[in-house]
């Protein structure tokens, strides 16, 4: 009887919220709404709930005593194969996601059923130039809109009840690389909306637009166009002091604001997170030095005007791919016996920053992972004293972290119950060698690094050693600048992080996803979804009942060049309820990896050649050292049809319509014969004894680089 009552109250429910949709009676969300989110917790209104980001939920429903009873309430198959990173919004009892190649759709966040369903139609090839796959991190709301940002550079607001266009514009210069994967935000009536593509040679900058007409109310770059100018602000200006004359101003500079921003309607003031340079090697993109601002800084500015208020660089000079564009989170905080209001941020240089967000003094700067490219931030400059042997520009080093970052765009969760801040943080390293042939091409991943020597050092142990503990909760307690606790996780890609005012944490690691007590890291309830997450959880109440939501798909930076995984990569959005009877989607296993190369082993010198376009042009997708992830093809069991039709696919573009893009503009049909030269001979490849001797030892081996901190 209890069982027919919920299936009665769930289906009124739905009818009742279709009905609404249809009329039109949705509430709107505006400013006092999103302000006043706290009011109202069973929605998640904005990308971190609130305009301070703090991704902690007041919804106590689910319990430490009672989350055992956690199960699978509804699921949705989103449709893709590819990386999946939304953060869900939900309002009035609808649920709007995002899927890869910027897909939105809405569903009823009771029963999953799906009410409307939009694709911008995002061209296929456009996919190489997203450096870390076509993924998008959600929408935003404001009226009777919702908005995403399209791979192709475009900003759409869409009819929040219907899912159609209400108007369509183009953000970023189309002939150039540009992408957006990031989440808008709304700060009084304007869309804000940023851009990536740094790693390919853009100048970074991040916009202001009408949210009724999609007119452009104001634009702020963060690097400038030139050392002369005409720069387009004052803060332009004093930026370009910090730059070389003879900077490779062709490379655009970087500086890309492509993730985190944050408001604090008190103050007015967004704060807005800024990328790493283009290209990497500083002293080829500023020759003679420079902090090159504002590349790796954090920046408050006015949301009426994009007015620059202050800023602080994380890493001046940047040369290590040390993006400040990670999650920053507003909260009050007492710091030797006065009540600050700060803004916390963990980028991938691995220091936790916690800043006065009203001035931008630094209060405090502490390693919250491993650390070698610096000993320590110098609390009276603010800068980092950097250590010697972490300078690329002439020699090689190895460096940690490395490009993934301790760090990366997974965003934290702060609890105002426990006063710690949950990172998803990783240990990551990477050697770094000069690249003295290096030459800037539009379109190709310049970065000045000679990944050529860097990938063929790491060829002998790739498929067998991999880091210890590669990714892990941090507990930090931001008032002190030192770790609480640490979950270590056996799984490469992070998962972002939910807290509750119950003391639960949610985050997924592998394909699990799992529930933490938030006193004290105790794993207290897990769910095996047979697809890895990265992706954050969010929570909301629907027809009574508290409900956790995460979409699943491995993917990005992480998930498609570093992660392996054997499954088909289905992505779906998985709903959690006390007491919830839906059955988990069955997973399948991925095809057997079988080589179809029918030929002696290549050329070295063609090998050689091949290894370094290979990189320019074919790793961020296809994996480092030729070996996928799983996500996208590996290229060393390509189908005999494959070989046979290498140039066709590569330089004459017939799988465009499939996500490969021809390469014809950066490579000749020669040096696409040398990258298949070098697939052949990585798919030839014979273990070694190191290979051999890691493989026996439980799979693989385990690489310690704690000594890299020494």
């Amino acid at each position: 009887m209890q069982s027919t009552l919920s299936a009665m109250a769930a289906f009124a429910l739905l009818l009742l919220t279709s009905t609404l949709l249809l009329a039109g009676e949705v509430n709107a969300v505006d400013a006092a709404r999103i302000a006043a989110a706290d009011r109202e917790p069973g929605n998640w209104l904005t990308h971190g709930r609130t305009y301070d980001e703090q991704r902690h939920s007041p919804l106590t429903d689910i319990t430490l005593d009672n989350v055992g009873r956690l199960s699978l309430a509804w699921s949705y198959e989103i449709g893709s194969r590819r990386g999946i990173e939304t953060t869900p919004l939900v309002i009035d009892g609808v649920l709007y996601g995002t899927a890869s190649w910027s897909i939105v759709y809405a569903l009823d966040a009771a029963s999953g059923r799906e009410l409307w369903r939009f694709d911008p139609k995002v061209p296929k090839w456009k996919g190489r130039n997203a450096c870390c796959d076509v993924v998008n991190r959600g929408v935003a709301a404001w009226n009777d809109k919702i908005f995403v940002g399209t791979i192709d550079g475009r900003l759409i607001a869409l009819d929040a009840l219907t899912g159609t266009v209400i108007w369509d514009v183009q953000t970023t210069d189309p002939a150039k690389p540009y992408t957006i994967t990031g989440a808008p935000r709304v700060v009084k009536g304007r869309v804000i909306i940023g851009n990536g593509g740094a790693d390919l040679g853009v100048r970074g900058h991040f916009s202001a637009y009408d949210a009724e007409t999609g007119k452009l109310d104001w634009r702020f770059y963060t690097v400038p166009g030139s050392s002369e100018g005409p720069h387009e602000s004052p803060a332009l200006e004093r930026a370009a002091k910090t730059w070389s004359k003879d900077s490779l101003w062709e490379a655009g500079g970087g500086g890309t604001a492509w993730d985190s921003f944050a408001y604090d309607p008190e103050l007015d003031l967004l704060y807005a997170g800024v990328g790493n340079g283009a290209v990497f090697d500083r002293a080829l993109r500023s020759p003679g030095g420079g902090d090159n601002l504002y590349l790796a800084s954090i920046l408050a500015l006015r949301p009426d005007t994009g007015e620059l208020v202050w800023h602080y660089q994380t890493t001046p000079g940047e040369t290590w791919d040390y993006t400040a564009v990670q999650h920053m989170i507003l909260a009050d905080l007492e710091i030797a016996g006065r009540t600050r209001q700060v803004l916390m941020q963990a980028p991938k240089n691995g220091f936790f920053y916690v800043l006065d967000r009203k001035t931008g003094e630094l209060l405090s700067a502490e390693k919250f992972a491993l650390v070698n490219w610096a000993t320590h931030v110098d609390l009276e400059t603010g800068r980092p004293v950097e250590r010697e042997e972490a300078d690329w520009s002439n020699k090689q080093a190895f460096v940690t972290p490395g490009p993934p970052g301790a760090h990366n765009w997974h965003p934290m969760s702060y609890s105002p119950r426990t006063g710690l801040v949950y990172i998803p943080s990783t240990t990551t390293a990477q050697p770094f060698a000069p690249d003295p042939g290096f030459e800037y091409v539009p379109g190709r991943l310049n970065t000045g690094v000679d990944m050529a020597v860097v990938v063929k050092d790491l060829e002998g142990y790739a498929e067998s050693l991999r880091i210890c503990d590669p990714s892990h909760i941090t507990a930090w307690d931001p008032k002190t600048g030192k770790q609480r606790w640490r979950v270590n996780h056996e799984a490469i890609t992070p998962g972002g992080i939910l807290s509750t005012a119950s003391d639960l944490l949610f985050q997924g690691s592998g394909t699990a996803f799992s529930a933490y007590d938030a006193r004290t890291g105790e794993r207290v309830w897990q769910s095996e979804v047979g697809v890895g997450i990265m992706a954050p959880p969010v929570t909301y109440r629907a027809g009574g009942e508290q409900y956790v939501v995460v979409a699943a798909g491995l993917g990005g930076t992480h998930g498609a060049v570093l992660d392996r995984f054997d499954y088909v990569n289905e992505g779906r959005v998985l709903a959690y309820r006390i007491g919830g009877s839906a059955a988990m989607p069955a997973t399948k296993k991925a095809p057997e990896k079988i080589v179809h190369v029918k030929r002696a082993r290549p050329d070295a010198d063609s090998v050689a050649n091949g290894r370094r376009l290979y990189f320019e042009t074919c790793m961020q997708c296809h994996g480092g050292a030729a070996i996928s992830s799983g996500m996208i093809p590996d290229l060393r069991f390509s189908s005999s049809e494959v070989h046979m039709s290498w140039q066709d696919i590569v330089i004459g573009g017939t799988r465009q319509d499939k996500g490969m893009a021809s390469f014809a503009d950066l490579i000749t049909p020669e040096e696409s014969g040398q990258i298949h030269d070098y697939i052949i001979y990585r798919a030839l490849h014979k273990p070694t004894l190191l290979e051999r001797v890691a493989g026996f030892v439980g799979g693989y081996a385990c690489l310690p680089v704690a000594w890299l901190a020494d």
